[in-house]
């Protein structure tokens, strides 16, 4: 009787943002079907997959650094091929194949679904080429410069999280051409996925006991835009809001120009979708805005946070800002100051000015040099600090409902969670619970009180189960 032979291994590194990682869940789905062991420990594994991002040069250096780092097994360990997929492979490929000789296989963002091929002939060859110098020669798999391809997972119900909460992309690539962004030029235009192929993901997922759907894209906003037949996220939200089950729903990534009233009523009366918007506004002042290409946030983007607070009472907002922007000034940026001082976010995050190859604003000049840009995303980092402990602060002794993620290690240590003003991969800091009772689960809701704060972290007292 011949000897069964024994599957291939895979390990996987993701890096960037969560769409990265759908993708990555796409490409693991594809690989589990043809017969793969996917998910193994990357120093014991046969193949590597590394996802990578090239939004900023700091992404990038993450990501050769990483497969440098992943090369070395082939080396010392047990792989025997290095494939790279994701932006990086899609931009960069033949510096990314220059810089990195010992990667085997580079994956375009249209040429997902053919990992396994990919992989299959990547391990063939290096196993042929085993002590034959220069026999190894490279594989690039990458169709078309500029993306057009949606895919729709082979196993839905497929999380790489790692916690009860799941990433629903809903579309891929951008309608927008901010001067700043290289995404548009990487990931190609705005494609919507079509409600039904979404809607059989999320009950897949859902089905599979995850319990928060984060829903993704560039701009989850500008959904439906390219169907032309007056399909908008609403028209989404509420086939996803009519599901059954105890689960959240939360928009990430929405455009301050694209928040319609219609959508604002619905989240603030809909059952399940979080009352947590992250609108990245990227600057204040409205030089600094034009310049961004971002003319149609001008007159939005002062009256943004109260109108939605108008709306949704209790919204939690989160925002973007990128500091360092040809052309900006210290007045430019103390208009920003201020007005995050005014508006007060709950979350925000920024970013130094990173010029993109491809981009308007490449070529621009006049940006300040790196010690100026990096000092005011440090000043604005920390005018953030003091606005976001006081709003926490004055939160204690406030109920909020929790989302448990990770229980007690020992007994009678505190279980960890999220509270709903509180985004996944801990952006907006963890929730620490004590007195959570032996019967609740991960991925179970409670409703606990808050007792105090640390930093970005909240501290409770269970309640009770919901």
């Amino acid at each position: 009787m011949p000897m069964k032979t024994k599957p291939i291994s895979v390990g996987f590194v993701s890096l960037g943002c969560a769409k990265n990682l759908v993708d990555l869940q796409v490409m693991g789905g594809e690989l589990h079907l043809a017969g793969f062991e996917i998910g193994v420990d990357p120093e014991k594994a046969d193949a590597v997959l590394i996802n990578t991002c090239a939004f900023i040069e700091e992404a990038r250096e993450e990501a050769v650094s990483n497969i440098l780092a992943i090369c070395e097994l082939k080396k010392t360990g047990k792989c025997k091929a290095v494939i790279v997929s994701g932006c990086l492979a899609q931009r960069y490929r033949e510096k990314l194949l220059q810089a990195c000789p010992d990667v085997d296989a580079v994956l375009g963002l249209d040429d997902l679904e053919r990992v396994p091929e990919v992989i299959r002939e990547a391990v063939g060859k290096s196993a042929s080429a085993k002590g034959v110098k220069g026999g190894n020669a490279k594989i690039v798999a990458v169709s078309a410069d500029s993306p057009s391809h949606l895919y729709n997972p082979g196993i839905p119900g497929l999380v790489l999280t790692g916690g009860p909460y799941a990433y629903l992309k809903i579309a891929e690539g951008c309608f927008h051409v901010c001067a700043f962004c290289a995404i548009p030029g990487i990931r190609g235009k705005l494609r919507s996925r079509t409600i039904p192929d979404i809607v059989a993901e999320a009950k897949s997922i859902l089905a599979e006991g995850i319990t928060e759907l984060d829903v993704i894209a560039q701009d989850v906003t500008s959904y439906g835009r390219d169907f032309k037949d007056g399909t908008t996220l609403v028209t989404l939200l509420r086939e996803l809001d009519s599901l059954e089950g105890e689960y959240w729903i939360r928009l990430l990534y929405a455009h301050p120009a694209m928040l319609t009233d219609e959508l604002l009523d619905f989240i603030n009366g809909s059952r399940h979708v979080c009352h947590y918007l992250d609108v990245p506004i990227q600057h204040s002042h409205p030089d600094i805005l034009r310049s961004m290409r971002r003319a149609d946030t001008m007159d939005v983007v002062p009256v943004m946070a109260d109108r939605i607070r108008a709306r949704i009472p209790d919204v939690t907002l989160r925002t973007t800002c990128l500091v360092g922007f040809p052309g900006e000034t210290e007045e430019h940026f103390q208009h920003l100051m201020d007005f995050i001082g005014k508006v007060k976010f709950d979350h925000l995050g920024a970013f130094a000015f990173s010029p993109e190859q491809g981009t308007p604003a490449f070529d621009m000049g006049d940006d300040p040099d790196d010690v100026v840009s990096e000092d005011r995303r440090r000043r604005l980092m920390e005018k953030q600090a003091g606005i976001a402990a006081e709003k926490l602060r004055g939160r204690v002794g406030t109920v909020t409902r929790v989302l448990l993620e990770e229980p007690p290690e020992t007994k009678g240590d505190l279980w960890e969670g999220r509270a709903e003003s509180q985004a996944p991969d801990g952006i907006d800091g963890s929730t620490y619970i004590s007195g959570v009772p032996k019967h609740v689960k991960t991925g179970d809701f409670i409703d606990a009180e808050i007792v105090g704060v640390d930093e970005f972290d909240l501290r409770c007292v269970f309640k009770k189960a919901l």
